[in-house]
């Protein structure tokens, strides 16, 4: 395992490179002078000059891919055009805020997921098994931005005008009272503003889980080693969560992979709608403020966790199948 895991991460290498070239490109080529955006219109043309020199826009776009790659080579990122800050600086401080809301998601997702295709698959063909795949089918066919916009029109909005017990906070990542409170008044503010961004992600990932899950242990319960467990007088729970739950798990496992793209794609709108203050928040500002260092800087880190997300996913794999071996 350790080899196979090495040998991924230095196959990661080049890739990475590759992300990097694209992203450079993509972002450098495209029309407009990010000078303009901190320029005055009353400016003379060597003082708006200056400002590209400050900003390292006056070379030619191969020099500042080297000299990009060098710098990226070191672990810098460059210094942000509109914060005036190192971008790695920034990244750091924002990165924990977006990989809580994303893990909070997904792992609430796979649970709901898989519990949810459990249920269908054993009561298959019944009200609750119908029931469960419109409803599934809703979800997953749902924007998660539109999905985020009416869970805060409903859980905040009219919770707060109707008088519900609870309401949840619309926006941002914590009360503005926050340092006053005490430990638990601490987790419980948090928990209370991640509630809504996290199951808008959550609900969009749950509703496809379910359905691989459903498929998947449709396809196992009808197994021989099912029946000779049955056969061996061992309880309905046992048979289902010991024995075919495992082996359906396999083909689900691998989704870990192919959501994180979509789960990083939908914490940039999520964190959008609700101001929580992340690393998708920051590339779309950064976007409309034409902020090339943080948007390379952002894109190539997502990009990251996506590669490092599909090996947690490969190493996954071979712990629930044992028969999988890389060494």
């Amino acid at each position: 395992m350790r080899t196979f895991i090495a040998r991924r991460l230095l196959g990661a290498i080049p890739l990475v490179l590759g992300i990097a070239t694209i992203i450079f490109f993509v972002v450098n080529l495209a029309p407009g002078d990010p000078a303009d955006r901190f320029s005055s219109p009353t400016m003379s043309a060597e003082a708006r000059e200056q400002v590209r020199v400050n900003m390292g826009l006056d070379q030619p776009i191969h020099i500042r891919y080297v000299r990009w790659l060098g710098a990226l080579a070191q672990g810098d990122l460059g210094v942000s055009f509109s914060r005036n800050r190192p971008v790695v600086d920034i990244i750091q401080e924002l990165l924990p805020n977006t990989l809580l809301l994303s893990f909070t998601a997904i792992g609430v997702a796979f649970v709901m997921g898989i519990l949810l295709g459990i249920l269908q698959a054993v009561r298959q063909y019944s009200l609750l098994d119908s029931i469960a795949s419109i409803v599934g089918l809703f979800f997953y066919s749902m924007p998660s931005f539109w999905l985020a916009l009416m869970m805060v029109l409903v859980f905040s909005l009219f919770a707060s005008v109707w008088g519900w017990p609870i309401s949840f906070p619309p926006s941002d990542i914590q009360d503005i009272d926050y340092v006053f409170f005490s430990p638990i008044e601490k987790v419980q503010d948090r928990l209370m503003h991640l509630a809504l961004p996290a199951t808008s992600l959550a609900l969009v990932l749950a509703a496809g889980i379910a359905r691989y899950t459903r498929t998947s242990m449709l396809e196992e319960i009808r197994q021989d080693f099912v029946r000779t467990a049955r056969a061996k007088g061992l309880s309905e729970p046992v048979v289902i969560f010991k024995h075919t739950l495992r082996n359906a798990l396999i083909p689900v496992i691998t989704l870990v992979g192919l959501y994180l793209p979509f789960l990083f794609s939908g914490t940039v709108f999520i964190e959008s709608v609700f101001a929580w203050p992340g690393m998708g928040k920051l590339v779309v500002d950064a976007i409309l403020q034409r902020d090339y260092p943080i948007i390379m800087g952002g894109s190539l880190v997502f990009a990251m966790m996506v590669v490092v997300g599909n090996l947690v996913a490969d190493v996954l794999y071979a712990v629930v199948d044992p028969r999988i071996r890389y060494d």
